[in-house]
């Protein structure tokens, strides 16, 4: 959507409205593009922490050297 300026101060508040429903509108000062009004992106729920603890396991040898044979495969 595109309007003038004189519109965009007279109808701000229903732009603004327009634009958070997910409208992007641009503002145009003697019919060229000057601004653009858009929406915000959404903020997410913080993440909680701990969702996974007991379902997860590691095994003891978790951070043990790779076999020689898996390291070359990666050197070639």
């Amino acid at each position: 959507m595109k309007v003038n300026i004189h519109e965009a101060k007279t109808q701000l508040s229903r732009l603004v409205e327009e634009a958070a429903a997910g409208q992007e509108i641009v503002i145009a000062k003697a019919g060229k593009p000057v601004a653009k009004l858009s929406p915000l992106a959404q903020r997410r729920a913080p993440r909680k922490l701990g969702l996974l603890k007991g379902k997860l396991r590691l095994t003891e040898d978790f951070d043990a050297p790779l076999p020689r044979a898996i390291v070359q495969a990666f050197e070639k």
